[in-house]
């Protein structure tokens, strides 16, 4: 079983900076020999107010002619709570309805596939705590299958014990949940996306990997991260255990968000003109 993630595309109809890199990841996967594709979140530039900037991207994900899963990330459902956009009902249903289920899971031969919305982890509330009953039986259920899970948001930045990293990973009470139940099954794989960073590592006995964006990498108006700052896709390749690479595509082009983001995300502007300052 093949599976290529691709993640953290950033299109839109009305901020169309990223959408070139389309043609040429579109064309990679057509020739990548993939079973499934995993998108795994930021599909769209503002897809958590504007249901064209779903349908817009949902329009040429379905270009793909392989299979493919999808789930949300912050800039597709929203952030949490305090941020310019909260996840919240009307942002959850925009999802739903326009590309599916924000979480799922995914049957082949001896591999259980499981598709997280991370974006719910870190609200202590009915859907946070719907999203990890259904975990917790989707793991249960398993039955013998091993798994690997895919979400927007990596558990952890530098170290598994580490402090509350606000906007890049997973907070640390929802974290240990997750290592709870990692431990307790056989979860092989977590790979993620959101820090446009290429990364391998482990968790324990859990394989870790951060899927490059297709779009854009950060330059300095963001702190320093483990990985690789490279455009490209992953192939997972799933047998008695699962191999991963991380793969910079031919054709596509490496933006920096630094030098758009005025236009892009105006908001985060300022992290720009303060490093500038300095």
């Amino acid at each position: 079983m093949k599976i290529v993630q691709i993640t953290d595309t950033h299109f839109s109809p009305t901020k169309p900076h990223f959408n070139g890199n389309w043609e040429p990841l579109a064309a990679w996967i057509a020739q990548s020999g993939a079973d499934l594709v995993i998108h795994t979140g930021d599909l769209s530039v503002d897809g958590a107010d504007k249901d064209d900037d779903i349908g817009f991207c949902m329009e040429l994900m379905r270009e793909i002619s392989v299979p493919m899963l999808l789930v949300p990330g912050n800039h597709d459902v929203g952030h949490l709570p305090g941020s310019l956009q909260p996840v919240n009902a009307e942002r959850l249903e925009r999802w739903r309805r326009l590309v599916g289920p924000d979480y799922w899971t995914e049957d082949a031969g001896n591999w259980r596939f499981i598709g997280l919305d991370s974006l719910l982890m870190g609200f202590d509330d009915a859907e946070e705590e719907a999203q990890f009953e259904w975990l917790r039986a989707a793991l249960e259920s398993r039955g013998g299958r091993r798994v690997a899970l895919f979400a927007h948001k990596p558990l952890f930045i530098d170290a598994p014990g580490e402090d509350d990293t606000g906007y890049w990973s997973v907070r640390p009470a929802q974290r240990q949940r997750l290592y709870d139940l990692i431990g307790a099954h056989d979860v092989a794989l977590f790979a993620s996306g959101h820090l446009h960073r290429a990364w391998q590592g482990k968790y324990e006995n859990t394989a870790l990997v951060w899927g490059p964006s297709a779009a854009f990498v950060v330059g300095d108006m963001e702190r320093d991260m483990p990985g690789e700052r490279l455009l490209g896709a992953v192939v997972h390749e799933f047998d008695d255990t699962v191999t991963s690479e991380i793969v910079a595509v031919p054709g596509m082009t490496v933006h920096v968000l630094d030098d758009v983001v005025e236009e892009v995300y105006p908001h985060e502007a300022h992290k720009v003109r303060k490093k500038v300052a300095s």
